[in-house]
């Protein structure tokens, strides 16, 4: 369609994190790359939705006959951030068959008592699958350093641990996609006001929710070491501003499509006789 307006610099560019970056000094109100409104954002996420269908069947397909392709997104916010709408708005177009959704809560009695990647590596997605891990295993150098529920030495040691992790299921044909979409304090107030006050949104709400928000500074903080540590140039991060749910949406839509194109995805070819089945299905 000729009145979609699309991305003119693309997310994959203007929204990795690279040397220098400053979260600090990233607004959570902008729309890197992309000029059009609301309403042609949400044309374009409608519009696009079929290619990134055809793709996701294309990596379903090549699983089919060998191919140990996959995609891991991973989602990490503030709370109210908007996770939940990037999997329904942009993963909802996927089918279901071949989506492999992780919600990761505080770790179990029997989790504590394996190394913190233990539960994350059980959850992988298999090959032609896409995974979506809401959290992950950041969690275990976010919150754990901003409560010091583990010594400079320990996150140390978690850091690494990470990138060895994600450079062995790089290495085994997953692709990772680390994003974090990045709001601004007064937009998570108004979001956990507008829970409060709507019924349809009241069961979301969590005092929780509230206590984590008093460390906002130390979180942000400790956003920008993760990025530091973990940020390689195989598998990067991108930050997505967030504070308009529909820009983050397009832009975590685009990311996905950038890298599933960057899979060089084909319809596999069966080996057969393509005339004789046909014949054999004529006579049937």
């Amino acid at each position: 369609m000729s009145d979609i307006v699309r991305f003119k610099e693309h997310p994959s560019d203007t929204l990795k994190v690279g040397k220098g970056f400053s979260l600090k000094d990233t607004d959570p109100d902008s729309t890197p790359g992309y000029p059009g409104d609301k309403d042609d954002g949400e044309a374009l996420l409608a519009d696009l939705d079929d290619n990134l269908t055809l793709l996701q069947e294309q990596l379903f397909a090549e699983s089919r006959f060998g191919s140990t392709k996959r995609l891991l997104l991973i989602l990490q916010a503030m709370d109210t951030a908007g996770k939940g709408g990037i999997v329904t708005h942009v993963m909802g177009a996927m089918n279901p068959q071949g989506v492999q959704l992780k919600s990761f809560k505080a770790p179990t009695a029997e989790e504590k008592s394996y190394d913190f990647l233990w539960r994350i590596e059980k959850e992988v997605p298999a090959a032609g699958v896409v995974g979506v891990f809401d959290r992950s295993h950041y969690e275990d150098v976010l919150i754990h350093r901003v409560h010091r529920w583990a010594d400079s030495k320990e996150l140390e040691r978690r850091y690494i641990a990470i990138n060895e992790f994600e450079a062995r299921q790089t290495a085994s044909g997953t692709k990772i996609l680390k994003v974090m979409l990045h709001i601004s304090q007064d937009e998570q107030k108004e979001r956990l006001l507008a829970r409060l006050d709507d019924p349809a949104k009241l069961w979301k709400y969590s005092s929780n929710d509230l206590k984590e928000r008093a460390f906002w500074n130390d979180y942000m903080d400790a956003y920008q070491k993760a990025f530091e540590k973990t940020g390689t140039e195989t598998v990067p991060w991108y930050v997505v501003p967030a504070n308009k749910k529909w820009y983050a949406r397009i832009a975590v839509q685009q990311l996905l499509l950038d890298t599933l194109d960057g899979l060089k995805l084909q319809w596999p070819v069966p080996d057969l006789d393509v005339a004789l089945e046909r014949e054999l299905v004529e006579r049937s």
